[in-house]
């Protein structure tokens, strides 16, 4: 979901079709490996990974690590797995094993975050970190055979056990699983965080010792407004204009204009600019999750945003994703349809156990006006630490809810009873 700091390496562009057989050096990490394109070789799978990014990426390296006789191939269509992007995550989010086994993931750790809101200005004692497509990549790279990464390479269509690419040659497989991020929906209702962010380099230290998760104090407008701030050296920032919007459009132009006032606004001096990033990820507010399944190619599993495996208030992947590489690895049978049952059983059962969040994404993104959408996180964020990590490792307890609900409300009660209950009807 975020951008981190370290660039590990130069990924050189792949060539046009027209240009077969050719082979695309790679250096990640410092470390020279090549990578061949599907113009190049016939490749026999047991399982193709349609999309090289965070979820597919995950599946791949736990099944090199428990299962190395499992023939996985990816297929992407960028330059390289992984993408452009950085992939935060609480430490309450992962167990112990899986902390371990992702740990080369992460170029970054924090033990301790910052809110910042109107009323309310708080440091949380809790774990955070960052893990970087560029580590994925480096992973990837080091436990798969080259020839089972192949970039550059377009889909064209899928079946639960072959890929089409663009160029009409067919790949087959015992199983294909589709993480090609978020698709077109009718089945569930999304809203949207939408973000830019700038690493850049400052003239004096900014003395953060961690993360500001939500600074809310900025102007607010376009729904729920905040910048999220990664420090990633003593001189070295990442921050990002960030949303929670009805709408998913971007203005690029715009947000940048924005975090250079920001920069202003904490007394930095910007010096330089590193990288750029921007995604747009969904927030469910309801849907029909079976429905949403049956919306796909029939009988191909899906993961990661695709399969609706997202936190649905803050729209973190990172943890779902590492439970579904877990749930993959462990499948005694790794064919299409067992493939297929575990994970839409599991992400059907997890958007179900979810149905508080997105009750309380109702009440943001629906009761209250946008420019005081503010308050509802302002006033979650006055509940105990551990009631605040177990909420965003999605694992409350009927306590928790209590104590959300209760006390004086962020919004008008009428209000909020009214339009929870119009969207019941259908009618918000």
């Amino acid at each position: 979901m975020r951008r981190s700091d370290t660039h590990i390496g130069k990924v050189t562009q792949l060539p046009h079709p027209s240009h077969a057989g050719e082979v695309v050096e790679h250096i990640v990490a410092g470390l020279s490996c090549r990578r061949i394109t599907a113009y190049d070789i016939s490749v026999d799978s047991d399982i193709i990974l349609a999309g090289g990014g965070l979820a597919n990426g995950l599946i791949a390296l736990r099944l090199a690590q428990l299962r190395p006789d499992v023939r996985v191939t990816i297929v992407e269509s960028g330059a390289t797995v992984g993408g452009n992007h950085t992939w935060s995550s609480f430490a309450r989010d992962l167990t112990p094993e899986q902390r371990v086994w992702t740990a080369p993931l992460f170029e970054h750790r924090w033990d301790n975050y910052e809110v910042r809101f109107p009323r309310l200005q708080r440091r949380l004692d809790s774990g955070y970190g960052s893990a970087t497509s560029e580590r994925l990549a480096a992973e990837i790279a080091r436990l798969l055979p080259p020839d089972r990464v192949l970039t550059g390479t377009p889909v064209a269509a899928l079946t639960p056990t072959s890929v089409t690419l663009a160029d009409q040659r067919v790949l087959t497989a015992a199983a294909v699983i589709d993480g090609r991020g978020q698709g077109p929906t009718k089945a569930l209702d999304l809203r949207w965080q939408k973000f830019l962010g700038l690493e850049v380099e400052l003239a004096e230290p900014h003395g953060l010792t961690g993360p500001i998760i939500m600074d809310a104090t900025v102007p607010q407008f376009d729904g729920y407004r905040f910048v999220y701030t990664l420090p990633f050296g003593p001189t070295r920032v990442l921050i990002e204009d960030t949303y929670f919007s009805d709408g998913n459009d971007l203005s690029p132009d715009l947000l940048r204009r924005h975090l250079a006032d920001y920069a202003v606004s904490q007394g930095w001096t910007i010096t330089a600019t590193h990288r750029e990033e921007f995604g747009i990820l969904p927030l469910g507010i309801g849907g029909d999750i079976e429905a949403f399944w049956d919306e796909g190619e029939a009988g191909v599993p899906r993961v990661g945003l695709r399969s609706g495996m997202f936190h649905p208030v803050t729209g973190y992947s990172f943890p779902d994703a590492v439970q579904i590489a877990d749930l993959v690895a462990a499948l005694p049978v790794l064919d299409a349809a067992a493939i297929y049952r575990a994970v839409r059983d599991h992400s059907v059962r997890v958007w179900k156990a979810r149905g508080m969040y997105r009750l309380l994404n109702r009440m943001l993104f629906l009761a209250a006006l946008p420019d005081e959408r503010y308050r509802v996180l302002e006033r979650f964020y006055e509940h105990d630490e551990a009631l605040v990590g177990r909420f965003y490792a999605a694992k409350p307890v009927l306590r928790d809810w209590q104590k959300i609900l209760s006390g004086k409300p962020p919004l008008p009660v009428i209000r909020a009873m009214m339009t929870l209950i119009k969207y019941e009807l259908g009618k918000a």
